[in-house]
């Protein structure tokens, strides 16, 4: 066996390696990641960006590894079968009471194993490891021969996707595509074990994943209903409005017009202090009102937060698609959520 047989071999297996690499890079790396890089003007993110931002594209790529990996499997077959396992036969014929079948097939049989067992170990297990542990490094650097890849099997993965396609709707399946996505129950997951292997300390898991069930509740979880938020008319008398705040426990108040599902703006009880002092009188209470703002039920609690956030407002109505106040949301229920959160996590830390 010559070396040039053994260049070709290990060649063909470095081959795989390289598409199984590129498979797994790409799944595995982040796309913001691979987004800043780009922004940062690193070409081959750039080159990578577009493929990780369209599923479809994302599909081809990993169909584009797929095929790489098959059709240099087949090769490698081929060529020990065609190759390394002529030189064995000799030796099967002098060293072991073997005729010329038995010896050719006994040569084919230890090629296949032994090439079998090289191209899982260096071309499966070692390329899957380095991609897993180093995913953003090792999709930069197999983006380039990846995407020649795409260009060269163009015609192929067409004609594979399409009939991949074509074979699940006559199953009535349908197909999504590849996407980044990650349940809460999976992030939760990459939390624990980012903690048992020493990368996050523990009293940040416990905030990440307190900030993690956060945004699994949302508005209409959080809320005050319609029925226990106390509201006024914007017609309602000033001795009444007055009373009605002083019995109040909160400072901030929603203001309707003839309904309370149409709200007008939030009425605090500063600004009818202050103005009433000024003037001396008793002000209009439409001209005392601060913009309200609104959120649907379904969103998120960590959103609610932000929101409330950039808007710099300390409350929001909760309004359904109808149009319809559902309820109240304030800073200080998200705020009591997420550390009540917190307090369970310390519990289930502690025992």
């Amino acid at each position: 066996m010559s070396p040039l047989a053994w260049a070709i071999v290990l060649f063909l297996i470095l081959v795989n390696a390289l598409y199984v690499a590129g498979e797994f890079g790409a799944v595995g790396v982040r796309r913001s990641r691979i987004r800043r890089l780009a922004d940062g003007g690193n070409r081959l993110a750039a080159r990578l960006l577009p493929v990780l931002e369209d599923p479809r594209a994302l599909d081809r790529y990993i169909a584009a590894s797929q095929i790489g990996i098959t059709l240099s499997s087949l090769a490698l077959g081929a060529y020990g079968q065609a190759t390394l396992a002529p030189a064995l036969e000799p030796l099967f014929e002098k060293w072991a009471p073997l005729q010329d079948v038995a010896a050719e097939s006994t040569a084919a049989a230890v090629v296949l194993i032994g090439l079998a067992a090289l191209q899982v170990v260096l071309g499966e297990l070692v390329p899957k490891a380095v991609a897993l542990q180093y995913p953003t490094r090792t999709a930069l650097l197999t983006v380039i021969p990846m995407r020649l890849s795409l260009r060269a099997f163009a015609w192929f993965i067409a004609f594979l996707n399409g009939s991949g396609l074509l074979l699940l709707r006559l199953l009535g399946l349908s197909y999504s595509g590849h996407h980044h996505v990650h349940s809460p129950e999976e992030i939760e997951l990459l939390l624990v074990e980012s903690r048992d292997g020493g990368l996050l300390e523990p009293d940040e898991q416990a905030r990440l994943r307190s900030a993690l069930r956060l945004s699994l509740r949302t508005a209409a979880d959080l809320m005050v209903p319609r029925d226990r938020v106390t509201a006024i008319d914007i017609d309602t008398p000033y001795e009444e409005l007055v009373a009605t705040l002083a019995r109040s426990p909160y400072t901030r108040l929603p203001v309707y017009e003839s309904s309370f599902d149409h709200p007008v703006g939030v009425l605090h009880t500063k600004d009818l202090t202050l103005a009433s002092i000024g003037d001396g009188g008793r002000p209009p209470l439409r001209s005392l009102l601060r913009p309200h703002v609104q959120v649907p039920p379904d969103m998120s609690a960590d959103r609610v937060l932000a929101f409330l956030r950039e808007r710099r407002t300390h409350q929001a109505l909760v309004v359904d698609r109808k149009g319809r106040v559902a309820g109240l949301i304030t800073l200080a229920d998200v705020i009591a959520e997420l550390l009540e959160q917190e307090e369970h996590g310390a519990e289930d830390r502690h025992g």
